[in-house]
């Protein structure tokens, strides 16, 4: 344990990779060497983080996740257990398309349910709320609530995760009673 970072000891962390104070990497885990983790994050057991993948400060990954190459999480983003990644829109075993590898970026307050996939090249706004088993082959709007396959947006969800329901334009947090508007086609906090 150095800088309250803990790793387990059957984690593999290759030298090079940057771990920030307060994290914890648990069983099984796999950070190759040029790999950045932010502070007070959680990597659960048997997760994988590629080269060149950023995760912010207090993002939780949950059990058998893996982050490939291309993937940005910002702070305090939640990616829920074996959830899914990916970073080439055509793979084939034969074809090498590493120098294809597409940019996804998940924004600040993200949660990306259990089972979910997220296709690469596409930018998951801030606070959005990826249900379980979900398919986004999208950009999501910040607080987007999606669900299903291909993921289509139902609703709105607030920063504390509870959905919005909106009267006149707009709602009160059931959770945190914090206010937001309904503005262009999109949400906003008051």
């Amino acid at each position: 344990m150095q800088n309250n970072i803990y790793i387990h000891p059957t984690a593999i962390v290759e030298q090079g990779a940057e771990i920030g104070e307060g994290t914890k990497v648990w069983h099984f885990c796999h950070l190759m060497p040029k790999c950045e983790i932010g502070k007070d994050c959680s990597l659960g057991q048997n997760v994988f983080v590629a080269n060149r993948v950023r995760l912010g400060d207090k993002v939780k990954v949950q059990n058998n996740v893996s982050i490939y190459e291309g993937v940005i999480c910002e702070d305090e983003v939640f990616l829920g257990p074996s959830m899914v990644f990916t970073n080439v829109m055509n793979p084939r075993s034969g074809v090498e398309r590493k120098s294809e590898y597409k940019t996804t970026i998940v924004r600040k307050g993200a949660t990306i349910g259990a089972n979910a996939t997220i296709v690469c090249g596409i930018e998951l706004g801030r606070y959005c709320f990826i249900g379980a088993g979900a398919v986004v082959t999208k950009d999501v709007k910040p607080y987007a609530l999606l669900v299903g396959n291909p993921a289509h947006q139902i609703g709105w969800m607030s920063e504390a995760g509870m959905k919005l329901h909106f009267e006149n334009g707009e709602a009160i947090c059931s959770d945190s009673q914090e206010k937001y508007a309904l503005e262009n086609g999109g949400v906003k906090k008051l």
